[in-house]
Formats: structure tokens, sequence, C-alpha cells
């Protein structure tokens, strides 16, 4: 996959999508006919109040789930018709999770926890070492690389997160609260990395998030609440 096998510019395409849980007897409605189009390089905010599914639309984009209707397309690929197998390779390649509370592994040091993706690829050891490396001088922690996440803080332990994130060159970034859990500072530290990441290296990103301060940040922001897209909701 690449961002040339797309024909108008959009790299990620929503479309008619709906998406319902069920628990118990009852049907839980999260999205409703829901389309969204993300150019190549963009970096796009999604907000909304807590229950809107935000990041039901993140795991749908990123082939963690499938939509109850509708079509998910990335890259040009029906993400939404792959199959378990099949999706789990396309995230290795193509997908770059940040998390808000990193989901570092606490036996891993820094590097070894940023490998962790490239073990599902045929690299060599050499050539892991190397992606490792490069990623997280990009987040600015060459110097953290042997450090456990207990002895990061927690803006370093989620930069840690964004390299693991980057290391495998993905096509999309998708972020559900990369600042969620720190200061203000720390906080802010994140968003101008991710940033640079947008406009230095080309990558494309999706951020979800409550916080106005962090959509600021981003190039476009929607707005998501009851199951569809709509306008900014006025204060």
């Amino acid at each position: 996959m690449s961002e040339s096998q797309t024909t108008d510019g959009a790299l990620v395409r929503v479309e008619h999508v709906e998406k319902v849980f069920h628990r118990g007897s009852e049907d839980i409605h999260v999205l409703s006919d829901l389309n969204l189009e993300v150019p190549a390089r963009e970096f796009l905010a999604l907000m909304g109040p807590s229950g809107s599914g935000k990041s039901t639309l993140l795991n749908l984009i990123g082939g963690l789930d499938r939509p109850t209707k509708g079509t998910v397309t990335v890259g040009g690929e029906r993400v939404d018709q792959h199959s378990d197998r099949e999706l789990a390779h396309w995230r290795a390649r193509h997908v770059g999770f940040i998390f808000q509370l990193y989901n570092l592994m606490p036996v891993l040091n820094a590097e070894q926890n940023v490998e962790l993706p490239l073990l599902l690829t045929h690299l060599s050891k050499a050539e892991r070492r190397e992606h490792v490396r490069a990623a997280l001088e990009v987040v600015g922690l060459s110097n953290r690389a042997k450090h456990f996440p207990r002895t990061l803080s927690g803006g370093e332990q989620q930069r840690v997160g964004i390299a693991r994130g980057i290391v495998t060159d993905p096509t999309i970034l998708l972020c559900d609260e990369p600042t969620g859990d720190l200061d203000r500072k720390a906080g802010d530290g994140i968003l101008d990395l991710l940033q640079a990441l947008n406009r230095e290296h080309g990558k494309t990103i999706i951020m979800v998030t409550h916080d106005p301060h962090a959509s600021k940040r981003a190039a476009r922001t929607v707005y998501l609440d009851k199951g569809q897209l709509g306008n900014e909701p006025q204060l």
C-alpha cells in the first residue's frame, strides 16, 4: 500500500459506517451513517464528549475492529474486508498506535519497547537495531535507550510510545488522548513532537482528544457526537 494508490488525495475514507455493539438483548448504536475523509499528510483532531464514538472510529480506521455496516478504506485498501490474519500484518506495517497510558512493558527498557513492533517483520537484528536508534533519535531519547519505564518521566514514557509507533515508518499514526495523562508542559512537548512528525516527516495523524488546547495543534478538527460528525458545539 502507498499513498499514491489514492486517486483523489484521500488517504483514509470512511463511508456510511455504522457500529453496533450488543450487550445482552440490547443493541448499542455507537456510530450512525458516518462519513469521513482524511487527506494524506493531514493532522486531524477528533473531538467529542465521552461515549460519542471517537475511540471506536479510531479502532475501525486502525483495523482493530470492523464496522457493522459501511466501508473503511486506507490507502486504497478495504480494511474492513481483511481477515484477522491479514489485518494483523496490515497493522504491523501501516499503522502506528499511540495511547494515553503509554502501554510500555515494564520489564523491557526503552529500546526493547520500541523494537516490539519490528519483531513482526522480516528485518534482521541489525536492521531492527538501526530502526530503533533512528526512532529514539527522532523523539529525542537517544540517551535514554537503556532506561526502564519506571525510571522515565510521564513525558519520556510517552515519547518512547511515540518512537514505538513510528519505528515501522507507518502510513498513519492513530493517537488516542496522547496527552491525557500528562501535565501541560509535558503535553505541550508531545504535541510539539506530533506536529514535527506531521510537518517535517509527512506523517498522517488522527488524534482523539478532549482538550481544545491540544486540538489547536492540528490542521483540522472534526466533532463527533451521538455517533455522527457535526459542527463545533456552541458554548
